[in-house]
Order: C-alpha cells, then structure tokens, then sequence
C-alpha cells in the first residue's frame, strides 16, 4: 500500500474514532434543563361540573330497571357534558341499533339542554338541525343539570315509542335527584 494511501486510510480512522470519542463525551453531557410549567391566570380557565361514574351509573341502571319492569328491551347511555359516553347499559334483548341511538338521543339532550322529544319539534322551524353530526332528534332522552346547566343526559332507546323511551330517561335522571 502506497504512502498516501497509509495516511488517508489512517486520518480516517482516527477522525472516526474522534467522532466516536465525540459522540459518548456529548450523550453524557447534562440534558438540557426542562422548561418550567407555568400556571395560567384564573380568566383563562373554566371550571365544570360532571357527574361521577357511580352517579351515571346509578341513572343508568335506574332507567334500565324501569324499562325492564314495563317488559321493554332498551339500551340506556349517559353521556357528560362534552357528549363523551361515560355508561352505556345494553338490556338483554336489545335491538343492534338501539346501543348508537341511546348515545346520540342523549348527545342531543345534553347539546341543547332540553329533552330530545322538544327537540325534536323544533325541527319544524328549523329541518337543518338534524344534519349537525352526532345528534338524533327523535323522543328518547333527558338532561341532567347542576344549577339549570346541562352536566349530562341519559338516552334510551329501543322501546316501541319514542315516549316510552323518554318516560324511562326521565326515571334515570330523577333517581339522581334522591
């Protein structure tokens, strides 16, 4: 091997070993310090009021038990204020598209603070509300409120009538009440 190729050959394992050398010196280097969590100001804030699991769940099994006592075949959800689904009790014998409608009843009551069987009438006045995603304005599910807020709403679906699945959430959101 020629000279110079002795020396190139060389100067590169030595600037390898240099980098590697270079490379363990700067991963144990201290990490850079962490930014600071600051608090934000009370204003840029807001506070709500959910319920708990055990109160969603006890509305939930209320509602079932009253659909069960009248021989009804109903899946019942809770949902909070945001719409998320914190219960859903599906009743022996209920029907597949009953579990979707009990949600989307109750995301619907909670949205609008109402029952969704008044709601439901407004669509008279106003037919596009039916396309806003998520929602179902059909009878079938009541709020829940803290102070005449919505906190939550139990949907119930899968009863012959709209107004029976109504009467059951009405059960569910009164057993919260005791």
């Amino acid at each position: 091997m020629k000279i110079s190729a002795r020396v190139l050959a060389g100067s590169l394992a030595a600037a390898a070993l240099g980098a590697g050398v270079f490379g363990s010196v700067s991963a144990s280097a201290a990490p850079a310090p962490a930014a600071k969590a600051a608090d934000v100001r009370p204003s840029q804030t807001v506070r709500t009021t959910h319920l708990t699991i055990d109160a969603a769940a006890k509305g939930a099994q209320a509602a079932l038990d009253a659909a069960e006592k009248a021989g009804q075949h109903v899946t019942v959800a809770v949902v909070d204020r945001n719409g998320n689904t914190v219960v859903t009790l599906r009743g022996d014998g209920a029907g597949p598209q009953s579990y979707e409608s009990a949600e989307r009843k109750a995301y619907t009551a909670v949205s609008w603070n109402a029952p969704t069987s008044e709601l439901a009438k407004r669509l008279a006045q106003a037919p596009n509300l039916k396309d806003i995603p998520g929602t179902l304005f059909l009878a079938g599910a009541a709020p829940v409120t803290d102070g005449g807020a919505p906190i939550a709403a139990i949907g119930v679906a899968g009863a012959p009538s709209g107004d029976l699945d109504e009467q059951f959430a009405r059960v569910g959101v009164a057993a919260l009440g005791k």
